[in-house]
């Protein structure tokens, strides 16, 4: 039986990235709206497009092998030629694809990210999937189970009794699928994570509350059952508390931001690699922050991710 280092289960799919001139047109953002308009029925010119692996599970199986954590992806994707691209995008990131169902019935799921002033607003296709995974003959040192489209409960249902049957410790982070039906549709998850990653506006919906006091924020999920919470909040800086309720905070680097796809999940790989690593709680928030800082400075979820070799020269530089 293959021992890996991670287990990551959720989705793959292909991002088909378009960004577009600041200067353009035929694309208006009203910021007082926090909308975006386009002129409609019109031939609007980007100027630079690109076909990429997505997806929070493959997204953060490739952060991880990117760092040498041995890593192996459990999702399921579809026959089509899209596929063969998630396959083979993979398999090109050292990340194992054993565990990946092609299901015949179903074309790739993918999403098409507009690109635009430094933003990116993401229309997301899923395709309906059953999730059916089996977890015979799995060893992980660590599970990360992340977002699923439909019929996610049955898969969420599966790995929770895999984490509980092998006592391998859970890292989580709910998707908007899950955060939709509620904390109740999940919280048997919740109770045995060992690592929950979430943003300050999924936090506060989690705990039902709009505290705006940080320390109060991670207390209030806390109580919800994960040993260590980790809330990333934008310009702000990333914040923790751990198992002892000693509270740490990170802030942002600076960087040229290009677009922001995959700065999550870019986070929680580096994170989770430095804890792989037995880094302290803080550096492993330092490697999650560096690796956020890395996916923003390019356009896609994974172009900027780092290597190991250049998170330590980052880290000791």
């Amino acid at each position: 039986m293959p021992q890996f280092d991670v287990l990551c289960v959720g989705s793959a799919k292909i991002d088909i990235f378009l960004s577009i001139p600041k200067d353009s047109p035929y694309v208006h953002l009203d910021s007082k709206t926090n909308s975006l308009s386009v002129a409609y029925g019109q031939k609007i010119p980007a100027e630079q497009s690109s076909i990429m692996l997505g997806g929070n599970a493959c997204n953060v199986s490739v952060g991880l092998a990117k760092l040498q954590i041995k890593t192996t992806v459990m999702a399921e994707i579809g026959t089509d030629e899209f596929s063969q691209k998630i396959i083979n995008g993979l398999k090109t990131e050292n990340v194992d694809t054993s565990f990946l169902i092609q299901n015949p019935y179903g074309p790739s799921s993918f999403s098409v990210i507009l690109s635009f002033n430094n933003e990116r607003t993401i229309f997301g296709q899923h395709s309906k999937r059953e999730h059916n995974f089996s977890f015979e003959g799995v060893s992980a040192k660590l599970a990360y189970l992340t977002s699923l489209g439909f019929e996610w409960q049955n898969a969420y249902k599966k790995t929770l009794e895999f984490a509980k049957k092998t006592a391998t410790p859970l890292a989580f982070n709910p998707g908007t699928p899950q955060l939709s039906m509620g904390v109740d549709s999940f919280k048997d998850i919740l109770a045995i994570s060992d690592i929950l990653f979430i943003n300050k506006e999924e936090g506060e919906l989690l705990a039902s509350t709009n505290e705006k006091n940080i320390k109060d924020l991670l207390s209030k999920v806390k109580q919800l059952g994960p040993k260590i919470v980790v809330i990333t909040d934008g310009e702000n800086g990333s914040y923790a508390v751990d198992e002892k309720n000693d509270f740490f905070s990170e802030p942002i680097v600076p960087t040229t931001i290009v677009e922001k796809t995959g700065a999550g999940d870019a986070y929680a790989s580096g994170f989770l690699a430095a804890t792989l690593f037995k880094y302290p709680l803080q550096t492993a928030m330092k490697w999650g922050t560096l690796n956020a800082s890395g996916t923003m400075s390019a356009i896609g979820a994974q172009n900027g991710l780092l290597s190991k070799k250049e998170m330590e020269e980052r880290i000791n530089g």
